[in-house]
């Protein structure tokens, strides 16, 4: 640290991101991307724009919110394109949290939440989760916070239905709600149509994981316009020209394609609960996920040493060493041939373990 940073920001604990190495080829299960291309419309359309940019990209992004809206089914003054949802999420606790209102959310989730809190100096409620892993709905009714959920939760998978998710925005009315449905296309049920009938209700999402494009880094707000208007101002406050011009026209070709990125998710569903049931027959416990990974946690191996073995074997997964989840690792489900390499190298691990 030089001697210049500001005193507010000495204690910073950053986001950790999952490890992408350089020095050797893996099978990559740790981050949560797709397994599948994008679509060929969606490489052509990023091309084409790649002749514009000596020009500034359109800071309304307004092709693009027009493409959301017809998919998700809302207008476009609901729509907030940003750069990934990682970007939302941030404008919404400079917009929604301050001295006065706190923000809660489960204390096992995603990491980038309590980050965000401690960069903005935030009072933070990190509600725990049940025995089971699961978010208990009613741990958030009535709260005088913000409330911060991921559906499905990270890195569980676990999902809330949605009458659980109505009773949380309804009992909050004067607080606004963030529902983060990065994994929703994968088993869950949205909550966007909730937000037509709830002004103080965000639900974002990412173009990461469901539609090909972590590179891109293309996420959305959606919500009652009132509070986009919110995060709009927030967001040409610090940075107007946030989605660049090759990830717009991704984007609205991705949604234009958005079948092809709606069926490599049902074939990464299917992937997941044969991997699933697979895992299970050699003795693993698993939660039921409804993302497009695994939380999974074998009685004769900790979690940092089947992460370690994997690893060696040229298998990277995610550990954590976060107490409580330390003997778990999460595994994102690649294709298919990737999948069937992690059950054997896990049956090699196993049986060397006997």
């Amino acid at each position: 640290m030089s001697r210049f940073r500001s005193s507010r920001f000495a204690r910073l604990n950053a986001y950790v991101p999952g490890e992408q190495p350089r020095e050797r080829r893996y099978i990559k299960l740790n981050t949560n991307e797709s397994p599948y291309p994008p679509s060929p419309a969606v490489l052509e359309a990023a091309a084409r724009a790649a002749g514009t940019l000596r020009l500034y990209c359109d800071p309304t992004a307004l092709r693009l919110r027009e493409a959301a809206a017809r998919v998700y089914g809302v207008e476009p003054e609901a729509v907030l394109p940003v750069n990934g949802s990682d970007e939302i999420l941030n404008f919404a606790f400079m917009a929604f949290c301050d001295e006065r209102v706190g923000v809660a959310y489960p204390e096992t989730s995603y990491g980038f939440y309590p980050v965000l809190a401690d960069f903005h100096g935030v009072k933070k409620a990190e509600i725990p989760l049940k025995s089971d892993f699961s978010v208990d709905f009613h741990d958030y009714l009535g709260l005088r916070s913000t409330v911060v959920i991921a559906n499905p939760n990270a890195p569980t998978g676990m999902a809330l239905a949605i009458s659980q998710i109505e009773e949380i925005v309804r009992a909050n009315r004067d607080r606004a709600v963030v529902i983060d449905e990065a994994y929703v296309d994968f088993g869950a049920e949205s909550a966007i149509p909730l937000t037509k009938k709830y002004d103080n209700l965000l639900v974002t999402r990412t173009f990461s994981k469901s539609h090909s494009l972590a590179g891109a880094r293309l996420g959305f707000g959606i919500g009652d316009p009132a509070l986009i208007a919110d995060l709009t101002a927030v967001k040409d406050s610090t940075n107007p020209y946030n989605v660049n011009a090759m990830t717009q026209a991704a984007g609205v070709a991705a949604f234009m394609d958005n079948g092809y990125y709606m069926d490599n998710c049902r074939r990464v569903a299917e992937t997941r609960d044969r991997t699933a049931a697979q895992l299970r027959a050699l003795g693993f416990d698993l939660t039921d996920s409804l993302a497009n990974f695994l939380f999974i946690h074998h009685p004769s191996v900790g979690g940092a040493a089947l992460y370690e073995q994997l690893r060696e074997r040229g298998i990277l997964v995610r550990h954590f060493s976060k107490p409580g989840i330390e003997d778990y690792n999460r595994v994102t489900v690649g294709s298919p041939e990737e999948m069937a390499a992690l059950v054997e190298a896990v049956k090699e691990i196993l049986e060397a373990g006997r």
